[in-house]
């Protein structure tokens, strides 16, 4: 795909497999809503989870955006890179409304409700965010070998 061609992907799609590298070496995977910032795959999850913990000790990681169920429908992304932790909650809470917003198909905050918006601020002091710096970029898309 182009670069054009994978913004658009990462666009249209809602859930990335996050690998992080476990303490005794061996893949950790798992699959977290996304949102893109400034062409990077962002998420927040809960700070104590095995994956922060496993990021924590390792920044290294892995992560793929795929759809398609026919062969030749199959498509996706994969990024390798560095998983960058932040901690400052007005970050936590600028990725993690993005994502909320995401997931439920809004168009803004507001758009979450009194309700949603509380949930949010309620699960900001028990999440970080992750930004995924990427060293290298790969896609495919079997739509065009047919």
């Amino acid at each position: 795909m182009s670069d054009r061609e994978v913004a658009g992907f990462l666009d249209d799609n809602l859930k990335v497999q996050v690998a992080s590298i476990g303490r005794d070496g061996a893949p950790h995977l798992t699959t977290l809503f996304y949102v893109v910032v400034d062409g990077c795959i962002a998420f927040w999850t809960y700070a104590r989870s095995q994956k922060i913990r496993n990021l924590e000790r390792d920044p290294r990681v892995s992560c793929l955006v795929e759809d398609g169920t026919d062969y030749f429908e199959l498509r996706g992304v994969s990024i390798s890179g560095r998983a960058e932790i932040l901690r400052e909650p007005d970050q936590v809470r600028e990725i993690g409304s993005a994502v909320a917003v995401r997931m439920v198909g809004a168009k803004s905050l507001e758009d979450l409700g009194d309700f949603g918006r509380a949930t949010v601020e309620k699960q900001v002091t028990k999440r970080v965010a992750v930004v995924v710096r990427p060293d290298h970029v790969a896609s495919w898309d079997h739509r065009k070998m047919v």
